[in-house]
């Protein structure tokens, strides 16, 4: 099972601002695929058991059951549930892959669909409400948690430290965690440690044994960590921050620089080889066989670089998607090629 969270998403959706259709009758959009016209992009790109992808973009949210040879839009489109809505940061829990999470914001001004956390039980399949932003408020990542499939966090921003709330119940109802030390861009729930945290952002990390009521700074790391990805449980942890790569051999209580050369916007790792590593920057992606120490290029592709995803079967695949417009591809190291995966309009 794959355990990645990406800090960037904040930037990402201030640039969706100015996307969002602010008339009553927008100006019909020319498909130029399947995912839609050429303003279309991702948000999130997760894979599933069982070769299911899943896609969230800013206008529309799609499945993949052949690992991304058809496509179908399951939410967010017209007549379906969060219709007229963006969605946004999407996740799964590691102890039910088929229990998903996504958020929402609003993609156009007389959206239809209810602004709020949405979950399915069905690995993608179906959604409901869980709960909506004008209960909870505004909400900027989900994470999954690990002590069960229904345990999920959700950060609000405008609460400063007491913005982590946690939920027991799929996101129905939501509680407070401890006070953070720092504001913080993503979280991740260490894969086979009930209640083990990492908390991260523009300060550093932060870790809680104990669900988040309490934090602990963690020492050695040199500004801002934007990053944090593991294969699984009793797996090394990953970093990318401004500093460079860290990597943690002890449960992400400390954490060693490997890697100085350069810091990569999204970092992922393989869920079926410990120190295979992936990175990308705004125009080149990159592998790692050795837990950051080293870094080879992939063949270029032209485009937007959004998302990474390692296959969850085969660890010589990686899908990739594009924005402007929305595109995904699949690169397999044994011929080194990119595949398109996009449908057609």
């Amino acid at each position: 099972m794959l355990y990645v969270l990406f800090g960037l998403l904040l930037l990402l959706l201030a640039a969706c601002g100015s996307s969002t259709d602010t008339t009553a009758t927008a100006t019909p959009v020319v498909p130029v695929n399947g995912f839609g016209g050429a303003n279309n992009h991702g948000h999130s790109l997760i894979a599933l058991p069982n070769n299911v992808l899943m896609l969230a973009t800013h206008y529309g949210l799609f499945r993949s059951g052949d690992a991304g040879t058809t496509w179908h839009e399951v939410a967010a489109g017209a007549n379906q549930v969060m219709g007229g809505l963006m969605t946004t940061s999407l996740v799964n829990s590691a102890l039910d892959p088929q229990r998903l999470y996504v958020i929402t914001q609003p993609a156009a001004q007389n959206a239809k669909g209810t602004l709020g956390l949405y979950t399915s039980a069905d690995g993608g399949n179906t959604w409901q409400l869980a709960i909506s932003t004008k209960t909870v408020g505004n909400m900027y990542f989900v994470a999954p948690g690990n002590n069960s499939a229904e345990e999920t966090y959700i950060y609000l921003p405008s609460e400063g430290p007491q913005g982590l709330k946690v939920s027991k119940d799929a996101g129905q109802h939501f509680s407070n965690t401890g006070t953070l030390p720092f504001s913080i861009l993503g979280l991740l729930a260490i894969p086979g440690a009930p209640g083990q945290l990492i908390a991260y952002g523009d300060n550093g990390m932060a870790h809680s044994s104990d669900n988040g009521t309490h934090w602990q700074v963690v020492s050695g790391t040199t500004g801002g960590v934007f990053g944090m990805t593991t294969s699984g449980p009793h797996s090394p942890i990953y970093a990318s921050g401004d500093a460079g790569i860290y990597a943690s051999n002890d449960g992400g209580k400390t954490f060693k620089l490997v890697y100085t050369q350069s810091s990569f916007g999204s970092l992922i790792a393989s869920p079926l080889q410990t120190q295979l590593l992936y990175g990308k920057t705004g125009q080149a992606i990159y592998r790692s066989t050795d837990g950051g120490h080293t870094w080879n290029t992939l063949p270029a592709i032209k485009g937007n670089l959004q998302n990474l995803v390692p296959d969850l079967h085969n660890s010589a695949l990686l899908y990739l998607s594009l924005s402007y417009p929305m595109e995904i591809y699949r690169f397999n190291q044994d011929n080194r090629q990119w595949t398109s995966l996009t449908p057609k309009s």
